[in-house]
């Protein structure tokens, strides 16, 4: 039987006092002939239909344990609720928690469990490093960064292995047979680009089959696509530091042909290369094709097609970021940021 509101209770009131009988008004508000009897004589004892107030029961921790479980989440991120109840368990010895009650108090102070974020390890030199460059570069105005083209390779594989895929299901049907994930090996396969951007237009995608030496970053990728762009719009280049881009015979080549490159990278940054971005928003688009790519070569080929088709608008506004994104790094110190 639904609980009455106070207002609820009232009306009743109003009911019986109006001669309705007990059976018509707990029949109209769908309640017991003993809970109409119940707000009768609370009425005539009290006067009021007021809830009256709920003692609180005694918390199972407390406010030392609680500050406890919250500086020992935030001195280690990683640490499960599970081991923290062990640990308070083990001291307490008597009147146990759980780990539901572990994670209640944590909810209190504004921790979740959450699933983090991956990046790569960074050392005090990358860190250093990665501050020291968004400090000088932070100052740039957007007309200097719009003179830049951004380069960058990427890997897209066939069937998406990065935690986005949902399924949705009812409670006991995790493992009904349309319901898991009916994974390939290796992901089915992958298929590797290049791509460069600039605040006018971007290079066409390149396919880069095999391992990409620097013999072949300059063969395939720079002399056919890089070198025409930069020199037409007269743009700097920049590219991370990767092996093939930072071999001696690509500096020489690059040296030859008067092209100006943004020196020095710092190491392990995606999030200052806007073209990062950019390979996000195509994988998405190739996701939301349908059909879906079941073939590399349909991979491929849906690649192409979507990297032509996005807007140069996205393109202007991710190099317009670069601001901010030198701007995030030094209030993350040089480390990572949401970028």
């Amino acid at each position: 039987m639904p609980r009455l509101r106070e207002n609820e209770r009232n009306q009743l009131i109003g009911m019986i006092r109006g001669g309705v009988s007990v059976s018509t008004a707990a029949h109209h508000f769908n309640v017991t002939r003993r809970t109409v009897y119940v707000t009768l004589q609370r009425e005539r004892a009290t006067g009021s239909q007021k809830d009256r107030p709920r003692r609180l029961g005694r918390r199972k921790t407390t406010d030392r344990e609680n500050i406890f479980l919250r500086l020992s989440h935030l001195r280690d991120r990683f640490k499960t609720a599970g081991q923290t109840t062990a640990e308070i368990n083990n001291i307490r010895q008597n009147n146990p928690i759980s780990k539901w009650t572990v994670l209640r108090r944590l909810k209190t102070t504004g921790l979740r469990a959450r699933r983090p974020a991956c990046r790569t390890r960074l050392t005090p030199y990358n860190i250093r490093n990665r501050l020291d460059w968004a400090r000088i570069h932070s100052f740039w105005p957007r007309q200097l960064w719009n003179n830049h083209m951004f380069s960058d390779e990427s890997k897209f594989l066939l069937e998406r292995q990065d935690g986005r895929k949902r399924v949705f299901r009812r409670v006991n049907e995790r493992f009904v047979p349309q319901c898991p994930s009916q994974a390939r090996a290796f992901g089915g396969g992958s298929v590797m680009v290049w791509g460069g951007i600039t605040a006018a237009g971007r290079t066409p995608l390149v396919t880069v089959h095999g391992n990409l030496t620097a013999c072949r970053y300059i063969d395939e990728i720079l002399r056919p696509h890089g070198v025409p762009t930069i020199k037409n719009q007269g743009l700097t280049f920049m590219q991370d530091n990767a092996p093939a881009h930072r071999a001696r015979i690509t500096n020489q080549f690059l040296y030859e042909n008067n092209i100006p490159v943004l020196h020095p990278w710092p190491p392990y940054s995606p999030d200052l290369n806007p073209i990062e971005h950019l390979w996000d928003l195509l994988d998405r688009r190739v996701r939301m094709r349908q059909p879906q790519p079941q073939t590399l070569l349909q991979l491929e080929r849906a690649l192409h097609e979507e990297w032509d088709n996005i807007p140069q608008q996205a393109v202007q506004r991710l190099i317009g970021s670069m601001r901010r994104r030198c701007q995030a790094v030094i209030l993350s110190r040089g480390h990572h940021t949401r970028y």
